[in-house]
């Protein structure tokens, strides 16, 4: 080989999916990732149909999901997908609270959470921890989800829970779609779920959050919504 031949690297990019349904904050993200030599966008979009297909298609390494999608809650798709695609990583990137909803993210399938008023280069450091086959979630939120498991060891329960972390995954989408404005026969047609299911999940939430009326809960959940929304 003549010495002064330039051997080419080929570098390998990593393949990432982007779920969100804000065309602006997808774009925001698409820059900050493929600034990086070893990543790559491989898609993009704003639905939980078109992820999935996606998923199946381009068959991204790590997929970045937001949790307020067009026709689904993020979580659907994170569960769908930890199903269909095991291989894949899933990095949740939403601007709900951590505390509440890491722990949900994690139980899905995702290996990580990342909220949007993080630095981006966190998003990158997120995206390379889960590539390695590691969990990414805050410093503050491993000592949460720490406490936490100690605190159940030790009490041998979870009595020590507040009252939003008792709902569980369903009751806690029906519940921010309430806080929205939605009637029962729009959030079972988003859900994908009767309206009978619905007025079921309404009456457990109602219960687990002492909420003593329809009203009271609609109430808490709008002051929920915005409180999320700040």
């Amino acid at each position: 080989m003549d010495k002064s031949e330039k051997i080419r690297v080929s570098v390998k990019k990593s393949k990432i999916l982007l779920v969100e349904d804000h065309p602006i904050v997808r774009q925001g993200i698409k820059m900050v990732v493929e600034r990086e030599s070893d990543l790559c966008i491989c898609g993009e979009t704003d639905n939980a149909a078109d992820a999935l297909a996606l998923m199946a298609a381009e068959k991204p390494d790590v997929a970045l999901i937001d949790l307020s999608l067009k026709d689904s809650s993020g979580l659907d798709v994170i569960r769908q997908a930890a199903t269909q695609f095991p291989n894949l990583r899933m990095l949740v990137l939403s601007m709900r609270e951590e505390a509440l909803y890491a722990e949900r993210v994690l139980r899905c399938g995702a290996m990580g959470y990342i909220t949007k008023e993080e630095n981006p280069a966190n998003v990158v450091e997120g995206i390379r921890t889960v590539l390695r086959g590691n969990i990414y979630i805050s410093g503050q939120m491993s000592s949460k989800v720490l406490s936490r498991f100690a605190g159940v060891y030790a009490s041998g329960s979870g009595s020590g829970r507040n009252l939003m972390d008792s709902l569980t995954d369903r009751e806690l989408e029906i519940f921010e779609l309430i806080g929205n404005g939605l009637p029962t026969r729009e959030i079972a047609q988003r859900l994908h779920i009767s309206s009978k299911t619905v007025d079921s999940h309404r009456e457990n939430i109602k219960d687990k959050l002492k909420c003593a009326s329809a009203s009271r809960l609609l109430r808490q959940a709008i002051h929920w919504v915005q409180y999320q929304e700040c």
